[in-house]
């Protein structure tokens, strides 16, 4: 008790300083201020000073950051824990908080929503049980209906989008448990009053079982894909040049109008090595594949080659990689535990991870980090929530608890808002995320 009542008398002289643009620019001033306050009382006091320089100021939640390391503790306790000395003013960084400010109304599906992908900011992929895959423009949006698995769709990925010279070169890919990956063409622009059916103008066949994972190199014209049945496989995906892994060519007529042509591809090259299910595939790099396994491994793979060139095992079955952060270089995993690991290969001599994070309850479906920062990653789970995390605080920044069961899959869309999919047949998007 004593402890306390010193912290609560204990005064700290202090300034705010910000990166952000007025009106969230604080008055540059020294002021004192009780050491027990907690982020949601420096919240509260910025938000204050803030209403001083402009009557009509809403409330903004904020993260604070003392020498690049967010505070999540008392003031005081923070000082004490690093070392710092309150002698001097200290300064304190304030950004804007990383939670989502709102829930869009759910995307019901007829099943449970397994695949997600948000890398287009025009519109949404998902991926479901009911073998269908889905286009949407927003939440409740649905534009288009992917036709054509027999079996659920495991994974889902934008190929290639607006960054071709046409909004009707968009070019997805989906995999499915009938051991098959299709490729799709649609014009991502459509403005349509009801969902128009479409059908996939490949089909690429080669794995002996499940296909779990599938990944697309940057350029869009070749992709990766990785199965239960332990294999890894190279696949081609543009039509114009996709040489001799086209084995044959269909027609198909329906209502006595001819649809798109159908042609069946056979894998560039496989790579083997895993010794269970390759669970998840990344291709960051023109010349770089990771993959991750049920074996409790994370391989690199030379494209050029088909080599492993680095073997990583956290002991672990591992569900979800994704690559990025700092330099684009950092591994993040999870897997069968609750806890979200984080390698950086660039350090020598050791395959321990630099960072692990451990708020889940359960398993660990899904990591992504964020596209545009070094310190942020989301993570989803079999608990049913989502995590946002920062690398500088141990701690989760927020936690989204919109889905009823298990989250299968998650991932960022338009840099400020989190889609995710689950057991409970919805697509989730939480938006208004402030990312710096």
């Amino acid at each position: 008790m004593d402890i306390e009542e010193d912290e609560m008398s204990r005064q700290v002289q202090v300034r705010f300083v910000t990166k952000l643009k007025a009106p969230l620019k604080a008055p540059n001033t020294t002021i004192a201020i009780p050491s027990n306050l907690t982020r949601m009382g420096l919240s509260t006091l910025v938000n204050t000073l803030l209403q001083s320089e402009a009557a009509e100021w809403k409330h903004e939640a904020f993260d604070f950051l003392i020498q690049g390391e967010l505070v999540r503790m008392s003031l005081g306790q923070f000082l004490l824990a690093k070392g710092i000395t309150a002698e001097k003013v200290l300064e304190i960084e304030y950004i804007k908080a990383v939670i989502p400010r709102k829930e869009e109304e759910p995307s019901v599906h007829d099943d449970w929503v397994s695949a997600v992908d948000g890398s287009n900011p025009g519109f949404i992929l998902t991926g479901c049980y009911d073998a269908l895959g889905r286009v949407w423009k927003g939440a409740g949006i649905c534009t288009h209906i992917l036709e054509g698995h027999n079996d659920a769709i495991t994974s889902v990925s934008i190929i290639k989008s607006k960054g071709a010279r046409s909004s009707n070169d968009t070019l997805v890919a989906t995999a499915s448990k009938d051991k098959s990956i299709r490729l799709w063409k649609f014009d991502a622009e459509d403005t349509l009053d009801r969902p128009m059916t479409i059908r996939s103008f490949r089909t690429l066949r080669g794995h002996n079982a499940s296909v779990q994972t599938i990944a697309g190199q940057a350029s869009g014209d070749m992709m990766c894909s990785g199965s239960w049945d332990c294999t890894i496989n190279l696949w081609q995906t543009k039509a114009s040049e996709a040489g001799g892994d086209l084995v044959s060519v269909k027609k198909r007529k329906t209502g006595g109008e001819n649809e798109e042509s159908q042609s069946e591809g056979e894998a560039v090259s496989s790579f083997v090595g895993h010794t269970q299910c390759v669970s998840s595939v990344v291709w960051p790099e023109y010349g770089t594949i990771y993959s991750a396994s049920w074996d409790h491994s994370i391989r690199r793979w030379d494209v050029e080659t088909g080599k492993d060139t680095s073997n990583m095992f956290c002991g672990k079955v591992i569900n979800s990689i994704d690559v990025g952060g700092e330099g684009s270089a950092l591994i993040a995993a999870g897997g069968s535990d609750p806890v979200l690991r984080i390698w950086d290969p660039r350090k020598p001599g050791t395959l321990a991870p630099v960072f692990q994070f451990s708020s889940h309850s359960s398993w660990i479906s899904t990591c992504k980090w964020h596209d545009k920062s070094w310190f942020h990653l989301l993570s989803a789970s079999y608990d049913g929530k989502l995590m946002l995390w920062d690398l500088r605080t141990a701690w989760p920044l927020a936690v989204i608890d919109s889905h009823e069961d298990k989250v299968l899959c998650a991932d960022w869309w338009k840099g400020d808002c989190v889609v995710s999919g689950g057991v409970d047949s919805k697509l989730r998007v939480s938006s208004e995320i402030s990312v710096q």
